[in-house]
């Protein structure tokens, strides 16, 4: 009998403890605590977007009157299956609309972290274990992170939905805008400080930093952001061309423009008929839409313009985003350089190799990057920008740098969603990186405690290289290069 107590005794400390029960302004949650940590997944923050509310903007969740099970995650939003490792666990759905929040305290007034999950704006989830908040939280900042509609759920114009009036085609956009009027709403009851919200995201979700940044209905929802490898000069095409796309998508699946009923026919199509159809093209500018209303244009030309949200601002990229390996590589077929331009620019980098290496990711990445902290810099926001070079001993040998979404798991600190072995010296290194990050979030400066001090990026282009020996502090690399490409987007945003 004494070895049965014992064992259920051990079982119960083993388990998950069950955490107290919060209330939101939609009903009472409860979520589980392990290691002092509360979570509480699956929370809706809009009602489902499906029927009628298909391609509309995010409508207030419903009210629940018992207590709502918050202990497991809900469904990704629609995409095709993809075993990225910031996919998530299935399955997917148009009922996806909700946000996972994990707590270090819910009677504290925490700073609080918003994460836009990356993928394209076609896949991914805030239900990663890539993105488990965990270690964050032990940080002391409670961190949430989203799910927000994706591919042609997200991004989508067609005349019919036009005529409906009101906001339109940006529904991703208008998701993370939900996301985040919910946490200045909520917040409180788990422990965070609406007044300290920073968002921060990665590859897409650094895209939507960027236009959170500039977006009026945006405005007031956090203090601080982050973008990592979010580009900057990505296009945005205008709403009439997605119109255009949107109309070719819908007589695909039969349904003509002039039809009476063509909003509510595009509702009614099979959900996987959509998926299968196809999704938006990043690249083409389909996705964000330049509406008008939210969106604009380009990061750059808004931030040019002064129109960003004057917050403290990280702003980096990775090592080599596209090596050659990976099909980013430099071709004269591809590269649209002139014999003399690219002459230039091999001897800007200093030697051939490092130019067809380092050039596809310099001007899709890189520049942008820095262009967007100049900017915002010269408008008196504080702006650190970095460089993120760690690459785990386990990596592929032929990697020159490191790739793109690589520094996910060290900020995260959850190496083992990494791609590669990591050792102690990975542990090591994304304690120290994740470890910048919270501090922005507490303080407004990345800076602090017995960590390299990292410099604000001025005329001086100072920066940090978070390298595999530790931070380093430096200016700017290939400053030359960087601003040879800045020279050449200058001039064709000029000719268009």
């Amino acid at each position: 009998m004494r070895l049965f107590v014992l064992s259920v005794l051990a079982l119960a400390l083993a388990s998950p403890a069950a955490a107290q029960t919060v209330k939101i302004d939609t009903g009472r949650l409860q979520g589980a605590t392990a290691d002092g940590i509360s979570s509480f997944k699956n929370i809706p923050y809009a009602a489902p977007p499906v029927g009628a509310l298909r391609w509309k903007p995010p409508q207030p969740a419903a009210r629940w009157s018992d207590v709502r099970d918050a202990a497991h995650y809900g469904p990704l939003c629609m995409q095709a299956p993809s075993k990225d490792n910031g996919v998530g666990p299935g399955p997917a759905s148009e009922d996806c609309l909700q946000l996972n929040v994990t707590s270090p305290s819910l009677k504290a007034k925490l700073p609080v972290m918003v994460w836009i999950h990356g993928g394209g704006f076609t896949n991914g989830s805030g239900t990663a274990a890539l993105y488990d908040g965990t270690a964050l939280a032990k940080q002391g900042v409670v961190v949430v992170t989203i799910n927000y509609r994706l591919g042609r759920f997200g991004f989508f114009a067609h005349p019919a939905l036009t005529k409906e009036g009101g906001p339109l085609a940006n529904y991703a956009m208008m998701d993370m805008v939900a996301g985040l009027k919910w946490v200045k709403r909520n917040i409180r009851a788990f422990g965070g400080d609406p007044a300290q919200v920073t968002i921060f995201g990665e590859s897409a979700g650094g895209i939507a930093i960027n236009q959170l940044m500039l977006m009026p209905q945006a405005r007031g929802l956090f203090a601080r952001a982050i973008t990592e490898s979010g580009l900057g000069r990505e296009p945005t095409g205008p709403l009439a061309a997605a119109e255009v796309k949107g109309v070719a998508f819908g007589e695909k699946l039969g349904v003509k423009a002039d039809q009476p009923d063509a909003a509510a026919a595009l509702r009614a199509l099979p959900t996987d008929k959509v998926l299968a159809a196809g999704d938006p093209n990043l690249s083409l500018g389909d996705m964000p839409i330049a509406d008008g209303q939210m969106i604009m244009g380009s990061p750059v030309d808004g931030f040019a313009k002064g129109r960003e949200a004057k917050v403290p601002f990280i702003v980096g990229s990775n090592d080599i985003e596209l090596p050659k390996a990976y099909g980013g590589g430099y071709s004269k077929a591809a590269g649209g350089l002139s014999e003399a331009d690219e002459a230039q620019m091999v001897a800007a980098y200093g030697s051939r190799e490092a130019f067809e290496t380092r050039f596809k990711s310099d001007t899709i990445f890189t520049e942008p990057g820095r262009t967007l902290a100049s900017l915002h810099a010269s408008h008196g926001a504080p702006t650190w920008t970095y460089r993120f070079s760690i690459l785990s001993a386990g990596a592929p040998k032929f990697l020159p740098g490191t790739p793109h979404a690589q520094e996910r798991q060290y900020l995260f600190q959850n190496l083992n969603a990494s791609p590669w072995p990591t050792d102690g010296r990975d542990a090591q290194l994304a304690k120290t990186v994740s470890a910048y990050w919270t501090r922005f979030a507490k303080t407004g400066s990345p800076n602090g405690e017995d960590r390299p001090t990292w410099p604000t990026y001025d005329g001086a282009q100072q920066m940090i290289d978070f390298t595999n020996t530790g931070p380093i502090v430096t200016k700017a690399p290939d400053a030359v290069a960087i601003a040879l490409i800045a020279q050449r987007a200058a001039a064709a945003n000029t000719n268009k």
